[in-house]
Parts: C-alpha cells; sequence; structure tokens
C-alpha cells in the first residue's frame, strides 16, 4: 500500500499568531540597542517597565472589549476623569484608601453607563464610548475648571514613584492586574463567554451564554482598569490633572492589536498583550532617546496603529484562505 504523506501549506496566520508579536519584539530590541548603546542600560530598561504600567492596565480593559468584537474610545478621559478626582480626594480628606475607592467608583460608573447603552439599546460600542469620553471629559473640566491638583503627598505618589525592594510599585500593580486579567479570561465561564461572543454571537446565544451580560462585564472591567491606570499616572505626576492622557487608548489598541487579538472579536491572549505593550514602550522610549519631537512621535504612533490594523486584517485573510 502506497502511504501519502500530506504537506501542510505554510499558513501566515497561524506563524503571526505563535511567533510573530516576538519576533518583531526582539527585532525592534537588537535594531534599537545597536542605534543606541544606553538603551538595554538597567536604568533605561526600568524605565520602560514603569512607562509602559499606563498603557497596559488600559490595554487589559481594551483586551475585553476587543476580544467581545467591540472597542472602548473613551478610557483616557475616564483616566483622566477618575484619577484626577481621586487627586481632588487626596488634597481635600488625605485619606489614600477613600481616594482610591473614589477614583475606583468613577471608572465604575462610566463603565456601567457605556455597558448600558450597549446592551439596552443595542448601541454600537464605538459610539456608546465616544459618549462616554465626552461626558467624562465634560464633567471633569467642569468639576476643576481645568485646575490642577498637585503635592498629593508621598502616601499617594507611592502608587506611581515608590518601590517595594528594587521593583517599582507600579509595575507590581501592574503584574497583579495581569493576573487577575488572565486568571478571568482563562478559568471563567465569563471569560470564556467573551471569546464566543466575539467569535460568533449568534452561536454564543443559540448555546446559552448570556451575550448581554458578557458585554456589560467587558465594558465595566475596560472602565475599573481605566480608573486604576489614572491613579498609579496621577500618582506618578504628583498631580491631578484633567487634560493629561489625550488618545492614551490608542496606545492601548495598538497593544492589544499588535499583540494577535483580532479586531473583529474573539481571539487574543494576555500574554501577547504584554508583548504588544513592550513593543509600544520600547519605540516611545527609543525616540525619546533620539530626541524625537512630540509631534513626530504621535505621527510615528499614528501609523503605528493603521499597521496594527492592517496586521490583523492579513492574518485574518490568511487563517480564512488556509
Amino acid at each position: 500500500m502506497d502511504k501519502k504523506v500530506e504537506k501542510k501549506s505554510f499558513n501566515l496566520g497561524e506563524f503571526y499568531s505563535k511567533y510573530g508579536i516576538f519576533l518583531i519584539f526582539i527585532l525592534m530590541a537588537v535594531i534599537f540597542s545597536i542605534v543606541n548603546h544606553n538603551f538595554l542600560s538597567a536604568l533605561n530598561i526600568r524605565n520602560i517597565m514603569r512607562q509602559i504600567v499606563v498603557i497596559t492596565l488600559l490595554a487589559c480593559g481594551e483586551q475585553f472589549m476587543i476580544i467581545c468584537g467591540m472597542i472602548d474610545l473613551g478610557a483616557s478621559r475616564v483616566l483622566a476623569c477618575a484619577g484626577t478626582l481621586a487627586a481632588f480626594c487626596m488634597l481635600t480628606t488625605h485619606n489614600v484608601l477613600l481616594s482610591i475607592l473614589v477614583a475606583l467608583f468613577t471608572g465604575l460608573c462610566f463603565g456601567v453607563f457605556a455597558g448600558f447603552f450597549i446592551v439596552r439599546f443595542d448601541i454600537p460600542p464605538f459610539i456608546a464610548t465616544l459618549a462616554t469620553m465626552m461626558v467624562a471629559e465634560g464633567f471633569i473640566m467642569t468639576f476643576t475648571g481645568g485646575q490642577n491638583y498637585s503635592n498629593l503627598g508621598d502616601a499617594f505618589t507611592w502608587f506611581g514613584q515608590g518601590y517595594i525592594g528594587i521593583i517599582p510599585v507600579p509595575v507590581i500593580i501592574m503584574i497583579l492586574i495581569l493576573l487577575i486579567t488572565y486568571y478571568i479570561l482563562s478559568w471563567t465561564p465569563i471569560g470564556r463567554g467573551m471569546y464566543a461572543v466575539g467569535g460568533n454571537q449568534n452561536a454564543a446565544k443559540a448555546s446559552g451564554i448570556n451575550v448581554g451580560k458578557v458585554k456589560f462585564f467587558a465594558a465595566v472591567y475596560s472602565g475599573l482598569m481605566a480608573a486604576a491606570a489614572g491613579i498609579v499616572l496621577m500618582a506618578r505626576m504628583n498631580s491631578g490633572q484633567p487634560a493629561a492622557a489625550l488618545t492614551y487608548e490608542m496606545d492601548a489598541i495598538a497593544a492589544v492589536v499588535m499583540g494577535g487579538t483580532s479586531m473583529s472579536g474573539g481571539t487574543g491572549t494576555v500574554v501577547n498583550t504584554i508583548i504588544g505593550s513592550l513593543i509600544i514602550g520600547i519605540i516611545r522610549n527609543f525616540m525619546n532617546l533620539q530626541n524625537v519631537p512630540a509631534s513626530l512621535q504621535k505621527l510615528v504612533l499614528g501609523l503605528l496603529v493603521l499597521l496594527a490594523v492592517i496586521i490583523d486584517t492579513v492574518v485574518r485573510n490568511s487563517r480564512s484562505k488556509g
């Protein structure tokens, strides 16, 4: 009997899903270290880790939304609103725990706000979160009159500037939230539900999954992650700034998509999103080391978002052909 040996054809989508993001990260790190010898110094690596915390926290929320086939365009304004309210509370009460709870409650409220309109009225997520962005920005600008709140005290700034041993506190916060995000996605019914809803919403509904509950949870989690990012950012700056973090959600979305989470939903891992955040971080850091103007940095990062979406499209097309 003749034995037929089947050869598997090369599939770009499968290859990129498994190895692409890691190869991109390694290639960038090698090139940047050759161009600038300070890039791989211990001090600069520590700076990179501190700098990616805010984007990574936002990316955790964005990943839930994108896996469900949605997107959050208001995360940066929720971040600024929650962080500024925490700073205001810190200056008026000098109570760190209360300030943190105020920020988290603010993020929760905006997540509920967006989730309610997405689920109850079936409003497209980008419209609902765009409205959330406008409400958050309008509220905090009216509340503060555009005023910054500075000198927040060591107890609060510890969350953005402190250390436990040699490890920066923000990095520890980031690791803890990444572990929570990983656990939800990998080990809970609602995490599995997100993949099902993003993959095929009708099939998910037919299999008994509460689609509205899953989408609502994703929106609430995104709001909470924006609030957590706001606490860390304002603590790092030692100032509550209502105009801070403009367009940060674009970096977070780019990190998630570059990590292989499809914009059409249904796929994505936390590990790859971390690598995506690191890529965004090292690009920003390298441009700072090279004294690239801020305006040009925005141009580069904008093109990076576009590139991430193009890669996602190419990967999905390759998978469908395979």
